[in-house]
């Protein structure tokens, strides 16, 4: 993923870092979300524990996490390594037909900067799976990514800023850097993988502290 060249850009320039939640720290109490709800997780690497052990994902943690809460929802995580935001479209009414969410949370959009695909063709694509799935009913939390200094000053705003637009426009919640504290670390090294491009076990529960503080009220309606 595009992730390598953060690692090889300047981490300094980045935000500094946030950590939503530590290693270990048990994160806060949501409230019962309805009987009989499903949560679907569409997304890419980052969402399906590519080169992890299964289970040890942030999905997995989250379902882990929601299983303590009564009439907790129904987790389905159909992210897939290597999607795009093209791909997710293509396959989202299926998914939205056969699961019935009540919630999707919305994870892609890297490997289209990856691949140089057009800004406007990533921002048209999320746009129109934020209001397919509104249209059923469910409500939309999108994870938002951003690029690394060495993709250039007003790329990585543009990027940066597409998600914030369509979340705005289409009524959908927002976490705006879902790899805070990960990619943007002091040392992101310890955080990945071999490969130097994908989070390693260590760095998912980060992942997950930073969707939760969002994820958590929208349980709650």
């Amino acid at each position: 993923m595009f992730l390598l060249g953060l690692l090889r850009g300047h981490c300094s320039r980045w935000l500094g870092v946030l950590l939503l939640a530590g290693l270990g720290v048990q994160l806060p109490t949501a409230a019962a979300p309805a009987p009989d709800s499903t949560l679907l997780v569409v997304g890419d690497s980052l969402s399906a524990e590519y080169g992890l052990q299964r289970g040890k994902g942030w999905v997995a943690l989250l379902e882990a996490q929601l299983a303590e809460q009564r009439a907790a929802p129904k987790v389905v995580n159909a992210s897939i390594s290597g999607d795009t935001t093209s791909g997710g479209r293509s396959r989202l009414p299926a998914a939205l037909a056969q699961h019935k969410p009540s919630l999707v949370v919305i994870e892609l959009g890297a490997n289209d900067a990856l691949r140089g695909l057009p800004l406007s063709m990533t921002e048209a694509n999320l746009r129109e799976m934020t209001r397919a799935a509104r249209a059923t009913g469910a409500r939309v939390l999108l994870l938002g990514m951003q690029l690394p200094p060495n993709y250039g000053k007003t790329y990585g705003e543009e990027f940066a800023a597409l998600y914030a637009r369509v979340a705005k426009d289409e009524g959908a919640a927002l976490v705006p850097f879902f790899l805070k504290g990960v990619a943007d670390g002091p040392d992101p090294l310890k955080l990945f993988q071999a490969d130097r491009i994908h989070p390693n076990e260590s760095a998912q529960p980060l992942m997950l502290g930073n969707v939760w503080p969002v994820l958590r009220p929208l349980l709650a309606k």
